[in-house]
């Protein structure tokens, strides 16, 4: 079968980012923290909670998870994408991520107050499974497009993505809302069952349409494991790394990507928490709005390819960051709830946009005809998770130090002008050759 610029493997591929999207939207964005904040809470109903025998803020615990899983897959990413390479079993290392991270999400079904340890690990391990399947699944992309489609691949992934977690987000919604409408109770729904019912249909979910990806992606090569695998995993992984500081625009590329999607991924991570603690949104009003940002931001992906071909890659990446940079400064003096309403459309506008865009100009900087693509796509990984750690740490660091979250908002203003900066070294056209 031809897989190059193949519509059908392209719709294939795509299928993943709707199988692991709701990871994104169901658990880190919409129920799981709304649930997590209602179930983890002490006997007196306060936010110290016991986590290993450590008295703990469920707000800064929440963070430092996100942190802790981060740095694991930072760890762990690059020796498994070099094994990867070299025995030529991308889609293997995919599945087994892929099967954890859907596992993880449906343990949530028996998350209550009594087994809140138990399930941030799980909540830990839902994230490492996410992240860990992602890096494999983007190494595809030079597989199976050629390098002047690379944007339009990248912004279909991500809206099929937005499509599909938007379908099950609000079947979990009605479940939840109206559970007379599926069968269900009032009592259910006040009681938490409809949303550990939602966190079983996520891991369902995710495992079933990956096996669409996986049935029609490029098989895995069939090289035997060599005594050596783990040796020579780690050779290929040295000869990438070699090669990454021989390239001018690459390593330009993860300064500024690092640096600007710090500020990116931690307003995603925290916006519910924010809406919650500090505007209290009521839940069908904070439940709309990412439902809002989720639709807008289908046409902000298409949008951000569409610039991309007008103006060229890091031209199109530096609009987005000038729209991303109004973002903590709105919300740092937000107090109502219709002004939060406002920040997250100009967020749905440019969230898909600029990851879309992320993935697709890093894969035009990956050498012609390169065969070790996983290798590749973990530093990127690298850089992803490194910006995630940090930025989540710091932002519940700040908490925890001042006790007001709106002080963490400031440092995002900082990164988003520096990623801008960092951004104007590289130039902007189609395609980056030194």
């Amino acid at each position: 079968m031809n897989f190059i610029n193949n519509k059908k493997i392209w719709n294939a591929w795509s299928m993943y980012d709707w199988a692991n999207s709701v990871h994104n939207l169901v658990i880190t964005t919409v129920i799981f923290p709304i649930y997590y904040h209602a179930t983890a809470v002490n006997a007196q109903g306060g936010d110290l909670i016991d986590f290993l025998g450590f008295q703990v803020n469920n707000d800064v615990l929440y963070s430092y998870t996100l942190s802790v899983a981060s740095i694991f897959l930072v760890i762990l990413n690059p020796i498994l994408t070099g094994i990867a390479d070299y025995s030529g079993r991308k889609k293997m290392f995919m599945k087994i991520f892929c099967y954890l991270g859907s596992a993880s999400c449906a343990y949530f079904y028996f998350f209550t107050k009594d087994n809140v340890t138990s399930a941030i690990i799980a909540f830990g391990f839902s994230i490492i499974g996410w992240g860990g399947s992602i890096v494999f699944y983007n190494a595809f992309i030079p597989q199976i497009a050629t390098e002047e489609n690379y944007d339009k691949l990248s912004a279909r992934g991500f809206v099929f993505g937005y499509i599909g977690s938007v379908i099950l987000l609000i079947f979990n919604l009605v479940m939840i809302i109206k559970p007379e409408f599926v069968g269900l109770t009032e009592a259910d729904s006040k009681s938490g069952f409809t949303s550990r019912l939602a966190f079983l249909t996520v891991g369902i979910w995710w495992a079933g349409f990956a096996q669409i990806p996986f049935y029609f992606l490029p098989k895995d090569e069939s090289k035997s494991f060599q005594k050596k695998w783990l040796k020579n995993g780690f050779l290929q992984l040295k000869h990438v790394f070699l090669e990454t500081q021989k390239q001018k625009y690459l390593k330009r590329f993860l300064a500024a990507f690092f640096i600007y999607d710090m500020g990116v991924m931690t307003v995603i991570y925290v916006a519910t928490i924010f809406a919650d603690k500090e505007l209290q949104i009521p839940r069908d009003g904070l439940i709309a709005t990412l439902l809002l940002i989720q639709l807008v931001a289908i046409p902000g992906s298409y949008l951000a390819s569409f610039l991309s071909s007008k103006y060229g890659n890091t031209i199109a990446l530096r609009i987005e960051i000038i729209v991303w940079s109004v973002v903590p400064v709105a919300a740092y003096f937000t107090t109502e709830a219709t002004q939060f309403y406002v920040i997250a459309a100009i967020v749905g506008l440019v969230m898909g946009g600029i990851q879309a865009l992320s993935r697709s100009t890093f894969a035009k900087l990956i050498p012609d005809n390169e065969p070790n693509t996983a290798a590749y796509f973990a530093f990127y990984d690298i850089t992803e998770k490194m910006a995630i750690a940090l930025g989540t740490f710091i932002f519940g660091f700040i908490i925890q130090l001042t006790g007001n979250m709106r002080y963490s908002i400031l440092f995002l203003i900082v990164l988003f002008a520096v990623g801008f900066i960092l951004l104007t070294r590289i130039p902007s056209k189609n395609i980056y050759r030194d």
